[in-house]
């Protein structure tokens, strides 16, 4: 009894000095601006109202991530709603957790029927729409903040803050994979006596490529105000900010007292920021209680990701990937022949009508799979939270009955091999678009690598593997032989080697060695392929060369390499885009992994029109072409895969890892 009298005496005490120590700090963000259009709206109680609620309580849950952003969706198509928060990247956990939690109330009060909107604090800025919204630029809305204090000398302190803010950009653009997009920097401004500092900020969310993150802070900094003291910028995926004081954290220190609040250009009558005084008492224990609330909580996540539970998802998130086996049944016919779009090794694959009209594939995986339910399951909720435009969308799953069943978005355009190695189909992609499918698989591949939340290395990149929707955009496909690497793991060795003839790394195929590098040896065969329009594996000897990769370097050590390009092509093309892929192509399957670009460079090469890259040397030449199909290596174990929608994937050789991961 003793005891517990001393515990609650304690925990008063706690509560007391936590009180008196949140009563000057706990205030709630202050608000910048929020745009919701109200030309498309939902229904009140609709699925999407409460997926979107759902989203929101997520977001909030979510609050403390180390990095200060996330995101993630809630519901199923057509009422899927995708969401993210971007906090100050010098701000505190606590400070962003409090930021978060505000905004996701505020949001749904400042735009209660909307079914997109953005709003920015000066913490964080929290966003949802009905749109993927996940690795794409987005510069609209820009939101340009300023005051009226002019400066005498306008036209060399405007020429400054470019020149700072051009800096600032560089930097958080350029941050190291899996960092904070988030840069500051200061710089003398000792010409004028009013001041003798000059201070900037840019960020970008992290899930965007270095090369996009680029693109949108030069388009925010060229419009910044000029001839005020204060100015900043804000969009929906980056944003940049300059003051003539200390206005950012440094060590996490309390910033300075500002000027007059910036106010939006155009309207001088409306403030951006709210002023609050003072947080009552009760208003700061009510923070306490639910600061403790959420401690417990994420002590449960943090428990559940070391056990292993569903890889520190909660249940609800499983179960709103979850499909009925009567519900698969039905949309294929029961699995009919007329509705089967392939079939492997891994299974068949079928095409689906939802009881809503929705389109879907159904990858029925063969019952010999040794991989557990529980690992199933797990994986599935993976890669469903992997969103992004270049990244096939696994809608669920089904585990009923014995069956492992995976739910895809149907992409209507077959695979990118259908239209590269078909001569009926191959004028369809003329060198333009091949030229946007390159760098899009590219952006696609970087986001596995590096601007997801996990680091991913497919190990099976082919032109097979690559669906193309409606408009030809590319989407990669087939994860089933992909490995998650940790944040700081680089490398990882098997003695299972899977992947397909023809486009595995030497260090992979012969010592069972893979990385990030092994992926960009497959993306480089892929990129010859589709510049010449030859299988590497099928190849026959052409010109004293026994495979596509010796041909493009023959050519290339010839000075002949647009005669690479397939003749289809050649009456519309860039000469300057044809051979700056063929380079990268070579560079990509060199023999050592260290001479072979990352994704990133990659990227930000086939962006830039005057981008120089280093001569490439002999490629490795360690898979001989072979017509029969067989590997080198008796270890490995082959399936012959056959396809109705992809005529010319018949006989690929695919290797099936059968142990879960």
């Amino acid at each position: 009894m003793q005891s517990s009298t001393i515990l609650i005496t304690l925990w008063l005490l706690v509560i007391v000095l936590s009180v008196l120590s949140l009563i000057t700090e706990a205030r709630p963000p202050t608000y910048l601006w929020h745009v919701c259009p109200n030309t498309t709206t939902f229904p009140r109680n609709s699925t999407y109202q409460a997926n979107r609620d759902t989203l929101l309580t997520s977001l909030s849950s979510n609050g403390s991530r180390g990095n200060g952003f996330y995101n993630t969706t809630a519901g199923r198509n057509p009422d899927t709603v995708y969401g993210l928060f971007l906090c100050r990247g010098d701000l505190s956990t606590s400070v962003c957790q409090a930021c978060v939690t505000f905004a996701s109330t505020d949001i749904s009060r400042r735009c209660p029927v909307e079914i997109a909107a953005v709003v920015w604090y000066d913490e964080c800025l929290l966003r949802y729409s009905d749109e993927n919204i996940f690795s794409a630029v987005a510069e609209e809305p820009a939101i340009i903040l300023f005051n009226t204090q002019n400066i005498s000398d306008q036209v060399r302190f405007d020429s400054q803050v470019q020149e700072v803010m051009s800096g600032t950009a560089t930097q958080a653009a350029n941050a190291a994979p899996g960092a904070k997009k988030f840069a500051t920097r200061e710089a003398d401004a000792n010409f004028t006596s009013s001041f003798r500092t000059l201070y900037a900020l840019a960020q970008c969310t992290p899930d965007l490529p270095t090369s996009d993150c680029d693109r949108c802070l030069r388009y925010v900094t060229g419009n910044l105000p000029r001839g005020s003291q204060r100015g900043r910028v804000l969009s929906p995926s980056c944003n940049v900010r300059y003051e003539v004081y200390l206005f950012y954290n440094l060590n996490q220190t309390a910033v300075a007292s500002p000027p007059p609040p910036l106010v939006p250009e155009g309207n001088g009558r409306r403030s951006w920021s709210i002023i609050i005084a003072i947080v009552a008492p009760i208003a700061a224990f009510i923070l306490l209680f639910i600061l403790t609330c959420w401690l417990l909580k994420r002590g449960t996540r943090k428990y559940n990701a070391t056990h292993g539970e569903n890889a520190g998802y909660d249940i609800t998130t499983i179960e709103s990937l979850k499909y009925d086996f009567t519900t698969i049944e039905a949309a294929t016919d029961k699995f009919s022949d007329a509705n089967k779009l392939g079939k492997g090794g891994f299974g068949e694959v079928y095409k689906g009508i939802l009881p809503n009209k929705q389109e879907i594939a159904v990858k029925r995986l063969s019952r010999g799979s040794g991989q557990g339910t529980e690992e199933f399951e797990n994986e599935v909720v993976l890669i469903a939270k992997l969103q992004h435009r270049n990244l096939v969308s696994v809608l669920g799953f089904c585990l009923e009955r014995g069956e492992k069943i995976l739910v895809y978005e149907y992409v209507p355009n077959k695979s990118l091999d259908y239209f590269i190695f078909d001569r009926a189909e191959e004028g369809q992609l003329d060198w333009s678009r091949r030229y946007k499918i390159i760098g899009r698989i590219a952006r696609g591949i970087l986001y596995l690598h590096e601007d997801s939340r996990l680091r991913i290395i497919h190990r099976d990149l082919k032109a097979s593997n690559i669906l193309l929707d409606g408009d030809m955009t590319p989407q990669i496909s087939d994860f089933g032989m992909a490995r998650i690497f940790g944040i700081d793991q680089t490398q990882g060795t098997t003695r299972k080697i899977v992947g397909t003839y023809g486009y595995m790394s030497p260090e992979y195929a012969m010592h069972g060695q893979f990385s990030m590098k092994s992926d960009v040896y497959s993306f480089g065969v892929l990129v010859l392929e589709i510049i010449s329009g030859l299988r590497n594996r099928d190849f026959y000897e052409t010109d004293g060369a026994e495979d596509l990769i010796s041909y493009a370097w023959k050519l290339w050590k010839d000075e002949r390499p647009l005669e690479l390009l397939n003749p289809v092509l050649r009456n519309d093309y860039s000469r300057n885009e044809v051979t700056k892929c063929i380079q990268l192509g070579l560079l990509c399957v060199q023999e050592d992994p260290a001479d072979r670009p990352t994704m990133a460079t990659i990227v930000l090469k086939l962006n830039r029109h005057s981008a120089k890259l280093p001569m490439p040397k002999q490629p490795a030449f360690v898979l001989d072409s072979r017509t029969d199909g067989r590997m080198p290596d008796k270890g490995l174990e082959s399936d012959q895969s056959t396809t109705q929608s992809m005529p010319s994937s018949i006989n690929e050789v695919s290797i099936t890892e059968l142990y879960p991961r």
